[in-house]
């Protein structure tokens, strides 16, 4: 289990946190057709660079960016560079972290580049109507197993499929804490319990075909195998003593 973190520890992830989100809001802002996903790194550096943050992706067993962009049918881990350009119509998982005096945040957001289709959008709503049952179910007494429950209950319900390959996590003073948060029941998720003082980076990826991915030549860009769609939503929120505190929102 993760240690638990004081109030003081986390103000400076809320720090961090607010990094994210700003990274967020200006990638999504340059997400537009034309634009390559090179671009997208570049703008999230400058945040960065203007706040005083540094990034955990960049470096992070050799990933070569500050974000993650993985648009379309890739899942996640999607390697940003100036030969992926976005069109009207794709959807993009921009996926980003920092770290402020040692302390980590870490967030996804899935979003539509210009126009795009009702399946799309739908999707998209679903990975976060996900998030926020999960969110909503980080109550003290219960357990993990009723976080990943409810990613895997709103998702299925509207008719998409979870992906089981990759998980939320911890964090802290590193990106990747323990515990795993699966985005479905596991029997092992009831043996840890919510609590204040816990920080997690939870993170609903679904899909609008089948959840089976594949991991490119790169080693990092993991696709659908079906071709199908993906969404990926992701924050980082504190159990405090007054409820779940979101953390990398603006």
């Amino acid at each position: 289990m993760t240690a638990r973190k004081s109030a003081a520890q986390i103000r400076t992830m809320r720090r961090a946190g607010r990094v994210v989100a700003e990274m967020h809001e200006v990638c999504a802002r340059a997400a537009r057709p034309g634009v390559s996903t090179g671009d997208l790194d570049r703008a999230a550096r400058e945040v960065l660079a203007r706040r005083g943050a540094r990034s955990n992706f960049l470096g992070y067993h050799g990933f070569p960016g500050v974000i993650c962009a993985s648009p379309n049918d890739v899942v996640v881990h999607g390697i940003p560079g100036d030969d992926v350009v976005l069109a009207a119509g794709d959807i993009i998982s921009i996926d980003c972290g920092a770290i402020i005096d040692g302390w980590h945040a870490d967030a996804a957001i899935t979003v539509g580049v210009g126009t795009i289709d009702a399946a799309s959008q739908q999707l998209i709503d679903a990975a976060r109507a996900s998030l926020d049952a999960a969110i909503a179910a980080l109550t003290d007494g219960k357990n993990l197993a009723d976080v990943g429950g409810a990613v895997e209950t709103t998702a299925t319900a509207a008719g998409y499929a979870v992906v089981r390959d990759y998980v939320g996590h911890g964090i802290g003073t590193a990106m990747h804490e323990p515990p795993d948060i699966p985005n479905y029941r596991t029997a092992r998720g009831r043996r840890t319990r919510l609590a204040p003082g816990l920080v997690l980076a939870i993170e609903p990826i679904i899909t609008a075909g089948d959840p089976e991915t594949a991991v490119l030549e790169d080693d990092w860009t993991v696709v659908t195998m079906d071709g199908s769609r993906a969404a990926h939503v992701e924050h980082t929120i504190a159990l405090t003593d007054d409820g779940p505190e979101i953390l990398t929102l603006p």
